[in-house]
């Protein structure tokens, strides 16, 4: 075997966001677990998240929680998965807390609450202008700490090991290049969403939808793969490179969106889609390419000591932000569908989880309602953690022993043939991923053509 990857684990996670990391973080520490990531270790989406994380205030804040992010969602929301999410929430910061996040204080002390598009009221917490980075770092800081994980970077999941639908583990290439089956109990797949098939996104590239692929491979069932979310404000470029994103929480301190006349056009604080919808609308009227966002007229807080990263960002780029219009476009964003999961994280498939960006739980409906992602993705993920250790102890009682240990002597060729796995297929690795972009986008195109709704490809 390659170096520092083994046969076998306990447990496999595909990524290392706020999904993969709190999987990890909730596992028992006796268990052997190897988490592998596509990219580097800071190039998930989590660290790109800026607006925030929602959490329940009070008792009293519960129905408008909830009915924000049912009426996000179209109402098209799995009741169930928001009512755990919301409930979930309070007992999550505090752990997150307890793992060092450090989330923004008023000058005496207690935590500030700010307000996103769709929200009723000030609800979520945030640090500056970089809250997925300060949580996302924090929690792979505690990963890293781990001495029963093995972290591996620069490790793609190729596919999955499955007989008679139950996942064995997964098929890795390893930095060397190598194509690697590796055993595993339980297979998390936390690889984020589908932006790197887009030509404009907010995603890194590298973020595929590979578990996407691999489910219409293998028949896992996928939900609403075309409940795609357009982010309204990412800054313009005439680049071909990632979009840089302008959070929400922007415009939920007073910034106003201008057209290319400097008159409003829009209620800033619509729900993403609709706001998007609009501002297209109004670069179709003016004919542009972008429209304006003015931060200028934000007077309550210091946009430099609010939004630093975004100040420092747009400066680099000759535009400051005090002064200066900002040019926006939607741009793609998130994927509120995704692989099918239960209220537990569970997919169709025996022994394989899904949570984060990867996995549709119900939580969001066709659009997801501002800074939900972050706590949806912690709530599910340590479900998951748990779920998976309370399976094993119920097949320890009753004596099953998973049939792949009667492989672990066998070697890496005689184990894909097993698997019906065909090294063939994988030769041309731009071909074998350029087949999985299309199979997505054959997916996507179906049910768009089901629901009537429009395929956003751009």
């Amino acid at each position: 075997m390659s170096a520092g990857i083994g046969r076998r684990y306990d447990v496999i996670i595909v990524g290392d966001g706020v999904a993969g990391c709190f999987t990890a973080l909730h596992l028992p520490r006796d268990y052997q677990i190897l988490m592998i990531t596509k990219g580097g270790l800071e190039e998930s989406d989590s660290f790109l998240a800026q607006g925030g994380i929602c959490v329940l205030k009070d008792d009293g804040d519960y129905d408008s929680y909830y009915e924000d992010t049912m009426k996000a969602g179209h109402y098209e929301n799995r009741a169930e998965s928001v009512d755990i999410m919301i409930r979930s929430s309070r007992n999550i910061i505090h752990e997150l807390i307890g793992y060092g996040v450090e989330f923004t204080k008023n000058a005496d002390g207690s935590y500030r609450f700010t307000r996103e598009g769709a929200h009723s009221t000030n609800r979520i917490m945030y640090h500056d202008d970089e809250t997925g980075k300060e949580i996302t770092s924090k929690l792979l800081r505690a990963v890293e700490n781990l001495h029963n994980v093995t972290l591996l970077t620069h490790t793609p999941m190729i596919d999955i090991l499955e007989r008679d639908n139950s996942c064995d583990g997964v098929l890795i290439e390893t930095q060397d290049g190598e194509r690697k089956p590796v055993f595993a109990n339980h297979v998390m797949w936390a690889c984020g969403g589908i932006g790197g098939i887009y030509e404009n996104s907010t995603n890194f590239p590298h973020l595929t939808g590979d578990a996407l692929g691999i489910s219409l491979r293998h028949g896992i069932k996928l939900d609403h793969v075309n409940y795609i979310q357009i982010h309204p404000t990412t800054l313009y470029s005439t680049k071909k490179e990632r979009r840089f994103l302008i959070s929400e929480s922007v415009r939920g301190e007073g910034a106003h969106l201008l057209d290319k006349n400097g008159n409003r056009f829009a209620d800033e604080l619509l729900p993403r889609d609709v706001l998007s919808q609009e501002i297209l609308k109004q670069m179709r009227i003016d004919g542009t390419k972008h429209v304006w966002l003015d931060m200028t007229c934000i007077t309550k807080v210091d946009i430099v000591k609010r939004f630093p990263h975004i100040f420092e960002h747009c400066m680099s780029l000759g535009i400051d932000a005090r002064k200066d219009w900002l040019p926006v476009v939607p741009a793609q964003h998130y994927f509120m569908g995704g692989v099918w999961v239960d209220q537990y994280s569970h997919t169709t498939m025996k022994h394989l989880y899904a949570a984060g960006e990867t996995a549709c739980n119900g939580v969001h409906g066709a659009n997801r309602l501002a800074s939900n992602s972050l706590l949806e993705s912690l709530v599910f993920a340590k479900r998951a953690a748990l779920n998976m250790v309370e399976r094993d102890a119920s097949d320890e009682m009753r004596g099953e022993r998973r049939f792949f240990n009667t492989l672990l002597d066998k070697d890496d060729t005689e184990i894909q043939r097993f698997y019906y796995l065909d090294p063939d297929d994988y030769v041309d690795m731009d071909k074998f991923e350029s087949g999985m972009k299309t199979a997505i986008w054959a997916e996507i195109d179906r049910e768009n053509k089901i629901t009537g709704r429009e395929v956003h490809n751009s």
